[in-house]
């Protein structure tokens, strides 16, 4: 029997907002197969951070991605890049002398049937899933297939961002990989309800259709697994979100309070490099002010918009780096007060230079807030328990081991684990 495995993630998509009358087919799938009431994401909670530790099994200290913006040395001292630009990668390869550290399920599984990801996300995201062009990662701003070798023409996933491109993508991807091509692995990363909750409030009558609209498209998959389960295929199905949102309180310009408070020389100054996450903050610091260290934790400390901040061994406890450039790093203040439309949660944001997009109002993710470390996640098959709840802790960096697992293969080298396939369940009250 064939053993493979298919990744459903709905971005942005928070546990809470799982419910019969807007999710029909994940509620159903919670109850009936196996759901991991504890799943947790990663620091930054955002997505490209998220989907290169979905790939590798990985802590972002670990694989080297450290959020959606990170700092990078290209010669000429620190600056802060997107990691959603196209050409983040040949960046970060030019700097670094390579991508991610750790291989990603693409390259372990070269070899063994193949990895394909369709992702209709940022490109940074979709990229980083599988940087080095081990597998196929079909994109709107460009497709590869092995060796980074682009997919062009009708290969190439010519769509666009929000419901209706995940409608065709997810179209394409049970027809041609699925059905006909039927890799090892096959990852289908969904836009919505991300793109749309970072435009409307959550809750709102247009975010609760962009949630119905991801749950059609799990639907639309899990037909085409149940078909090939009566071929005799043995897969695993795993539905999942990357992180939860939390609705946008305040936009703070904390890299021009730094500059205000004398501990950064100016706003493109090289010297202290504030990368912006969303309701995080990842802090990096030149050789020469690697001692500003607890003056910089003092003065944030002091600030109404900060919730914690993190510095030496307790970079660690976030899964991110405690040598090199990074110094520090913040999650915002947050609160669990409702918005309009009685979902809860608010948090301030850090403003993004390069981005005039205003969040207020709206969702955002990239800290450590209740709701956006309230992802979702339910596996059906492989031998996973059916109709099992389970409170044990779960991560973003357990999926690519328990993949591997039912497809044979060792995890050696990750930081997550394969999950049990008979979790204890959640006790009663």
């Amino acid at each position: 029997m064939t053993r493979r495995a298919v990744i459903v993630v709905c971005d942005s998509l928070r546990r809470d907002l799982i419910a019969p009358d807007v999710a029909p087919t994940l509620s159903a799938l919670m109850a009936e197969a196996c759901a991991f009431r504890a799943f947790r994401g990663v620091f930054p909670s955002t997505t490209r951070t998220s989907s290169a530790s979905i790939a590798t099994g990985c802590l972002p200290g670990t694989h080297g991605l450290l959020g959606n913006t990170m700092a990078l040395d290209e010669g000429a001292g620190l600056v802060c890049r997107s990691v959603g630009d196209p050409d983040f990668r040949e960046r970060m390869r030019r700097a670094t002398g390579r991508t991610l550290r750790v291989p990603t399920l693409a390259q372990r599984l070269a070899d063994h049937g193949g990895a394909v990801i369709m992702s209709n996300v940022s490109p940074g995201a979709a990229y980083f899933h599988d940087p080095d062009g081990w597998g196929w990662v079909y994109h709107r701003a460009g497709s590869y297939g092995p060796g980074l070798v682009p997919e062009t023409g009708e290969r190439h996933l010519a769509i666009r961002i929000g419901a209706e491109g995940d409608r065709t993508m997810t179209a394409r991807f049970c027809d041609e990989m699925l059905r006909r091509r039927r890799p090892a692995v096959a990852t289908l990363w969904l836009s919505e309800p991300d793109h749309t909750g970072h435009a409307e409030p959550l809750g709102s009558p247009a975010h609760r259709a962009a949630i119905r609209a991801a749950d059609d498209r799990v639907a639309e998959v899990l037909a085409t697994v149940d078909e090939l389960a009566r071929e005799g295929e043995d897969i695993l199905f795993v539905a999942c979100s990357d992180h939860g949102m939390e609705t946008t309180r305040r936009t703070i310009d904390a890299t021009g309070r730094l500059v205000a408070a004398g501990l950064k020389t100016a706003p493109d100054s090289s010297d202290i490099v504030l990368a912006p996450n969303g309701t995080g903050a990842v802090i990096y610091a030149a050789p020469e002010a690697q001692d500003r260290r607890d003056a910089l934790r003092r003065f944030l400390e002091g600030e109404d918009w900060v919730g914690r901040v993190f510095a030496g061994g307790e970079l660690a406890s976030l899964g991110l780096p405690v040598d090199g450039p990074v110094l520090l790093a913040l999650t915002t203040a947050a609160d669990l007060a409702p918005n309009a439309h009685g979902v809860p949660g608010h948090a301030d944001i850090v403003a993004d230079p390069e981005s005039a997009k205003s969040y207020d109002g709206f969702g955002q993710h990239g800290g450590l807030g209740i709701h956006e470390q309230s992802p979702f996640l339910v596996i059906r098959g492989g031998g996973f328990a059916t109709a099992r709840a389970t409170a044990m802790p779960a991560s973003l960096v357990d999926i690519a081991p328990t993949v591997l697992r039912h497809l044979g293969h060792e995890t050696a080298g990750m930081d997550g684990r394969p999950l049990p396939l008979e979790p204890p369940p959640i006790s009663p009250p």
